[in-house]
């Protein structure tokens, strides 16, 4: 066997490795089933909070597991809050955003429609982890988002891509393992800095109008690297450093996502702006 054939498949497990950091420990058991006072059809939007809210996991996660913490944080607070299954590759069960991107955005586009006819609503806000928060820019560029969607709450989200602290510019000197990631799991090709996805996806500007974008990002992120990459450029945009909120907290990649509440706290501050507060390393005990 060739050197490199003897080292490709290490790599890609490498890579593969890195993007399951975005996994909970916790396995799904009903992915779409109404859990812990989210999915709940029946749902009306209240005069406080009149959109609903759609959460959009990360990759390899699904719609239960991403969202044990942040979903009942939200549902608490009188949001009626939904989320969605995306990327399902065939066969494989509960590791979910693995599928080519731009389909998974059609995913989104039609789950958006069904939860705004359940509720009524005219718009829809978005929260999404890591690839949820970048995927629905697709969605809100090229498939007719922006008027179904008021604000786009990005928490680590790979906007422009990601190097993997730098394993990703080791693909080249590896033959055939760029064809292996695009054809075994197309959204982690997909999310690579440079990749054909991103530089579609970032032509022209990073915003569309009438969207509001947050993007909570953590300096301790190991798996979308640079960190700064993950902000967003363009009017109606804010870009929050979790550490310039409360400088203590430690939280990486996944730790943001699924259960730091002072991250919760500035999504809620995004998805109400009118009522915000501070968030602080207090914010963590609300």
């Amino acid at each position: 066997m060739l050197p490199w054939k003897r080292v490709l498949r290490p790599l890609a497990a490498l890579l593969l490795t890195a993007a399951v950091a975005l996994v909970p420990a916790t396995a799904a058991q009903a992915a779409d089933a109404p859990s812990r006072g989210w999915n709940n059809w029946s749902c009306k939007p209240s005069a406080a909070h009149p959109r609903p809210v759609v959460l959009v996991h990360g990759t390899f996660g699904n719609s239960v597991d991403n969202w044990l913490g942040l979903a009942p944080y939200l549902a608490k607070r009188d949001y009626c809050v939904f989320s969605l299954d995306y990327g399902q590759l065939p066969g494989v069960p509960f590791f979910h955003g693995l599928g080519p991107i731009d389909k998974s955005a059609e995913q989104l586009d039609a789950f958006v429609d069904r939860v705004l006819a359940a509720t009524g609503a005219a718009e829809a806000d978005l929260v999404g982890h890591s690839q949820g928060g970048m995927m629905p820019r697709y969605y809100l560029k090229f498939l007719g988002g922006a008027a179904e969607v008021n604000a786009l709450v990005g928490i680590a989200p790979d906007n422009h891509g990601t190097t993997l602290s730098g394993l990703t510019r080791l693909l080249p000197y590896f033959p055939g393992a760029e064809d292996l990631l695009s054809t075994a799991t197309p959204a982690l090709a997909d999310q690579i800095a440079g990749s054909a996805f991103l530089t579609k996806l970032n032509q022209g500007g990073d915003t569309v109008p009438g969207v509001r974008y947050t993007v909570i990002a953590t300096k301790y992120d190991q798996v979308v690297t640079p960190y700064r990459s993950q902000y967003l450029d363009g009017p109606g945009v804010r870009n929050v450093l979790l550490q310039d909120l409360c400088p203590v907290d430690l939280s990486e990649h996944l730790a943001i996502g699924l259960f730091d509440r002072i991250a919760f706290h500035e999504v809620a501050n995004a998805l109400d702006p009118a009522r915000a507060r501070p968030s602080t390393c207090a914010s963590a005990f609300s």
